[in-house]
């Protein structure tokens, strides 16, 4: 029999308000992203902004060489996506090693803390392992409390040593969607 289980969500419903400001603190012009639900309210944030050019991509990889361009360009920018699409991007992370261009990508995970879809699962569980394989330095939000202070550092750390840099936003944190279709 199909339940729908309790979806858990974060206790600071405004962090993408949040993330908006650290990413104008931080001069970030040119937002990426796939469609995604743990990021939509930021991602109609940023599309509300006028000083922000918000593109959605067909596929996450266009994103880095969108960033890519953006900074040869004078512009900062950050990838949104969701932890199932971090193995399309994997061999375009090598851009920003190889050229020693910052990229900044809040990935939300799927695949832990109550996933109900089996498809999420492997890339959920590979998805930090991955990106530490390929150099990219990855920060983690458990929770509302650790959400700013996290996307500050990790913009810092991008833009000032010019390097491939992971926010991972965890299931737990987010909260795990059931789109009523989990079963118990």
């Amino acid at each position: 029999m199909k339940k729908n289980i309790k979806i858990i969500t974060s206790s600071q419903a405004d962090w993408p308000d949040e993330i908006l400001s650290t990413f104008k603190e931080f001069n970030l012009k040119q937002i990426c992203h796939v469609p995604d639900a743990g990021h939509a309210k930021l991602i109609n944030l940023c599309q509300s902004d006028p000083k922000i050019i918000c593109t959605t991509l067909t596929s996450e990889e266009e994103g880095v060489a969108m960033l890519l361009g953006a900074w040869l360009g004078g512009d900062r920018g950050a990838l949104l996506m969701q932890s199932s699409g971090v193995g399309n991007v994997v061999n375009m992370l090598g851009l920003s090693k190889t050229c020693r261009f910052p990229i900044l990508m809040l990935i939300t995970m799927r695949g832990e803390w109550g996933e109900f879809n089996p498809w999420q699962n492997p890339m959920g569980q590979a998805c930090r392992t991955v990106l530490d394989a390929i150099g990219v330095r990855v920060f983690e939000v458990n929770s509302a409390s650790e959400i700013i202070d996290t996307v500050t550092a990790a913009s810092a750390f991008a833009f000032n040593s010019q390097q491939a840099v992971a926010v991972i936003l965890s299931q737990k944190f987010l909260g795990a969607k059931s789109f009523g279709e989990s079963q118990k």
